[in-house]
């Protein structure tokens, strides 16, 4: 049977990420399996190509953008480009693996459109932008700079909440993650 699509969205600093490794680690029964996106960085630390990115060069990734190969990309800074191939989310999908897409907001807006009622869309919300800052300086490894920058970001990614299919609001982690599951569980039958 042909796997089915889960998109997480959040500002950062919401938990989106610890929610979408709890419920990996946690629901096996799931069989959620992050989709795999490419980078023309270099690998850092013991990363290994097809393990948590495939690694292309700069020239590579433009020409897969030219051939039309990414439901969704960005290029981050000059030539520093992240993206997800639409033929490795159908590889993982054809195993019967449902695919977590751990993406930016107009990343899964994207990713959303795409695949439209094959794919679930959740936003991960803070209870509040004043919360957010807390958060963000409560984890002590930003300038008071980037947390302004973040806020901001935050701020202009909230307005588009409204596009995905769930607004998850994490203003207790407990809470969060069990109407994630039962939301995620609802939608893989």
């Amino acid at each position: 049977m042909k796997g089915k699509m889960l998109i997480v969205s959040a500002p950062s600093g919401s938990g989106k990420s610890t929610i979408v490794q709890w419920l990996m680690k946690e629901h096996p029964e799931l069989r959620l399996y992050f989709s795999i996106s490419c980078t023309s960085r270099a690998p850092r630390g013991s990363e290994q190509n097809g393990v948590e990115y495939f690694f292309l060069t700069p020239e590579e990734f433009k020409s897969k953008i030219q051939n039309d190969e990414f439901l969704e990309y960005e290029e981050v800074y000059q030539d520093r480009f992240y993206g997800t191939l639409k033929q490795q989310v159908e590889n993982q999908r054809n195993q019967g693996q449902n695919v977590v897409f751990d993406v930016d907001v107009k990343g899964g807006i994207n990713i959303k459109k795409y695949y439209g009622d094959e794919a679930l869309s959740l936003f991960i919300q803070p209870p509040s932008v004043e919360e957010l800052r807390k958060r963000l300086e409560g984890r002590a490894t930003d300038t008071p700079e980037a947390i302004a920058e973040r806020l901001a970001k935050a701020e202009y990614e909230m307005t588009f909440a409204s596009q995905f299919d769930h607004i998850i609001v994490n203003d207790d982690l407990e809470t969060a993650k069990q109407e994630t599951l039962r939301i995620v569980k609802e939608f893989l039958g």
